[in-house]
């Protein structure tokens, strides 16, 4: 049987004002107006629309996305907390250095070639935003189609379930404490290659279910499955749980919160855990 002819049509990306219309986003009306203020004055078709007043910066951003097949959520139509930044303001200053730091960890770290290792996301205080971080990253190496988990690895605070909108009726404690993990790990469906291990129903001996030697096959296992793992933490400062994470994981990023963090605290918690067997792969500042 031949196969059907592709026309050049067919092969053009989608235009902007389509992707619009469907997203119900932009009248037919609309569109016609912009195409005939475009054939007089000249200029690209956002821009134009901006000038008409019929399209935002946020509608072009998304009609871009869209494009070039990159993830990008609609707020009021999503699940997700909307301080996943990277799912849903793609272009912003935060976003862009939250890719950069992607990009180095992929050089850096996961490209190595010595396979899958994870990365335990580590800081002494509370506060200084460590959920934030390894949320957005676990989004920003899907959005790359990495195969990434995100392992909610602070039995004591955890947020992960609560910015992914997941159950926490099951999640690392329940699995390290042997009873059921069926439906543990949770895909995200609106972030196709991202999935969450939430942290699980509350322990009473964290540190004793972290040093089990059910959490060492059960990191060899997902290994296999994930090209990317990321771990939230506790604050450093307050448990050995991150030390512990960082140690089983192999490698740690350390988070400074800009205005708050003291140098000092930072330097002594980043030599423990290299004394303890963690390699410290980068550090970022995250603004207050």
């Amino acid at each position: 049987m031949n196969a059907p002819l592709k026309t050049q049509h067919d092969e053009r990306p989608r235009t902007i004002g389509a992707i619009l219309v469907d997203a119900g986003r932009l009248r037919l009306e609309d569109v016609e107006r912009i195409l005939k203020l475009q054939d007089k004055k000249g200029g690209m078709f956002g821009e134009t629309g901006k000038k008409l007043k019929v399209l935002s910066e946020e509608d072009i951003q998304y009609a871009l996305a869209r494009q070039f097949d990159h993830p990008y959520l609609m707020p009021e139509r999503s699940r997700l907390s909307h301080e996943l930044v990277a799912a849903f303001t793609p272009v912003t200053p935060a976003v862009e250095n939250l890719r950069a730091i992607r990009n180095q960890l992929m050089l850096r770290w996961f490209g190595t070639g010595d396979g899958n290792r994870p990365i335990a996301v580590v800081s002494p205080n509370k506060g200084d935003g460590r959920s934030w971080v390894a949320a957005n990253l676990a989004v920003a190496f899907s959005q790359l189609g990495e195969r990434t988990l995100l392992i909610d690895g602070d039995l004591r605070q955890p947020r992960q379930h609560r910015l992914f909108g997941l159950s926490n009726k099951v999640g690392l404690t329940t699995l390290l404490a042997g009873r059921s993990a069926e439906g543990s790990i949770q895909q995200i469906p609106e972030l196709l290659e991202l999935s969450v291990l939430p942290a699980g129903t509350e322990a009473p001996n964290p540190q004793e279910l972290l040093t089990r030697l059910a959490f060492e096959k059960f990191l060899s296992d997902i290994r296999q499955k994930y090209s990317v793992i990321l771990f939230d933490t506790p604050a450093a400062s307050d448990y050995a749980d991150a030390q512990i994470l960082a140690v089983r994981a192999g490698a740690a990023l350390v988070v400074a919160c800009d205005r708050r963090s003291r140098i000092a605290q930072l330097e002594r918690m980043a030599d423990d855990m290299r004394e303890a067997g963690a390699q410290i792969v980068g550090s970022l500042i995250r603004a207050t």
